[in-house]
């Protein structure tokens, strides 16, 4: 049958897909457009199985926080390759999928994936632009925060961000300058006191085993590995950092500098890189 070119725009419309790929769906469906839907469809979930083990080290790195300042949110949207991430397209899926995920602040990545975008869920906008582009997409990260001020950062490149919640509402600045921190110095907490356990038991095993091999005496393993470990807390939980811009003081010394009763509640960062 004749497919009209007005029909083929119809379509592309409704689905977002190429007009090449609209045209041949409608053949394939002899002009049903709820068949021809399913369709490409079904080609995006085809182009995402075949690619299913390649890697997304591309894409976009999102931060947002709402307008009151007390919600925020970071995500990514990966790809395959640098050229895909720069399309347009592949921007405004991503920054929707932020949005999406702004507006409703689903509990986890399960909940992100089943919210809605333009009448689809974003899994299905997703699997429509690995169809539509012929590379493999994926979110990598999500995270909620909710605290009393948060602070969005995103490095220049679009493949880091970071968001920081405050215990209490801060210069602006200030807030960004903590978020900078955290996605230079990339820290694993706020404090040695939230540090994760397991993060201490394998610094701790590695230490033990350092010292050992180093000949000390096994009564002296357990304090140099302690003091080993107080570095460590040093140089990643972001408080007890070295303040990057200043060199001198500790992150915790310059927010006591700008207000003493101000605390970061809470941080995530991702990286496309690490």
């Amino acid at each position: 049958m004749e497919i009209k070119a007005a029909d083929v725009a119809k379509l592309r419309k409704m689905t977002g897909a190429g007009m090449m790929d609209c045209k041949k769906a409608l053949v394939e469906a002899d002009g049903d457009f709820g068949r021809a839907q399913e369709i490409i469809r079904e080609k995006g979930k085809l182009v995402a199985a075949k690619r299913a083990d390649r890697e997304t080290t591309e894409g976009a790195v999102i931060a947002k926080v709402n307008a009151a300042g007390n919600q925020a949110i970071l995500t990514c949207l990966g790809c395959e390759t640098d050229f895909v991430a720069k399309n347009a397209e592949f921007q405004e899926l991503a920054n929707g999928i932020a949005d999406a995920a702004l507006a409703n602040m689903p509990a986890d990545l399960a909940g992100l994936m089943a919210t809605s975008l333009n009448g689809a869920s974003i899994e299905d906008a997703i699997t429509q632009q690995t169809g539509k582009s012929g590379e493999k997409h994926a979110i990598p990260f999500y995270a909620k925060l909710e605290a009393p001020y948060i602070v969005d950062y995103i490095h220049t490149n679009g493949k880091v961000a970071t968001i920081v919640g405050f215990s209490k509402p801060i210069d602006h600045q200030v807030g960004r300058e903590i978020a900078m921190q955290v996605t230079a110095m990339n820290p694993v907490s706020v404090s040695k006191n939230d540090c994760p356990q397991e993060v201490i038991e394998k610094e701790m095993e590695i230490y033990r085993e350092q010292i050992r091999l180093e000949g000390k005496p096994e009564n002296m393993v357990e304090k140099i590995a302690l003091g080993k470990l107080n570095k460590f807390f040093k140089e990643q939980t972001l408080e007890d950092q070295t303040f990057v811009k200043d060199g001198k003081i500790s992150v915790a010394e310059y927010l006591k500098t700008v207000d003493a009763e101000v605390k970061v509640t809470a941080f995530f960062r991702f990286s496309l890189n690490d």
